[in-house]
């Protein structure tokens, strides 16, 4: 469910949604970093328009509960996030379908800003960044994990706990981070689940294409052969995410 085996290209077909929002990103990033926003003339601009600040929401720029999602400027920050999307969105891409996988990405990361904005107030400093939506994915595994356990296995429901675990104590340890898209996210994520996961089916039983484009069906058989991860894999693959998060909070604080 969370082993990429894809090249590049079968990427880019089997899951165009995933890959357009990390084209975004990195778009976005190209414009309006700082060591590079002075090449490209509209990068101030898009800058200013795209980040989000209540004191301008409350004005009537609602377009800035929207425009943040896609925006990052740190490069820790637009790498963690793109790489946690390629890693754990693409499950939800397949089971969901295109619209109703993009509707839950924009509704919880809104979500997420909307409570940025009720709950931290007008003096709430500038924020941006995808991790309120992302939160919001990962609340709806979590959401299949206690209530839809037909969708997701054992194996995987255990690194998801693990990880929304470590995403939240990571929440709280980091500075500059914006804890209530984080935490609302999430939430959010948990609470619109029942209206997406009606019709998803387990990842497994998605048809698949090979590499040849042919289309093939789920065969029980064929899967039986193959050996599912082991509990010690299963333990190294955390070990080494949860490392991957203290480098990412370490370069964080320094930059």
């Amino acid at each position: 469910m969370f082993r990429r085996h894809e090249t590049f290209y079968t990427f880019r077909r089997d899951y165009p949604v995933i890959t357009g929002i990390i084209a975004i990103h990195l778009i976005i990033f190209l414009l309006i970093n700082p060591l590079t926003r002075s090449i490209f003339p509209l990068g101030e601009l898009v800058y200013w328009l795209g980040i989000g600040f209540n004191p301008w929401v409350a004005a009537g720029e609602y377009w800035r509960l929207v425009t943040p999602i896609f925006m990052h400027v740190g490069v820790g920050h637009l790498l963690f996030n793109s790489f946690a999307l390629a890693l754990f969105a693409p499950a939800l891409e397949q089971m969901l379908g295109k619209i109703r996988f993009i509707s839950v990405y924009l509704l919880t990361g809104i979500l997420a800003n909307v409570a940025t904005f009720f709950i931290g107030g007008l003096g709430y400093n500038f924020h941006l960044g995808a991790s309120g939506a992302i939160f919001g994915l990962f609340g709806l595994y979590a959401y299949m994990v206690f209530m839809r356990k037909d969708l997701i296995d054992s194996v995987n429901s255990q690194i998801i706990l693990v990880i929304v675990v470590i995403g939240v104590i990571m929440t709280f340890l980091n500075p500059g981070i914006n804890i209530y898209a984080h935490i609302f996210g999430l939430l959010s994520g948990i609470v619109i689940a029942p209206l997406f996961l009606g019709k998803a089916r387990p990842f497994y039983a998605a048809p698949r294409k090979t590499y040849q484009d042919t289309e093939v069906t789920f065969n029980p058989n064929r899967w039986k052969k193959r050996r599912f991860l082991t509990r010690q894999k299963v333990l190294n693959f955390i070990g080494l995410l949860f490392i991957i998060l203290v480098i990412i909070g370490v370069i964080g604080q320094l930059f």
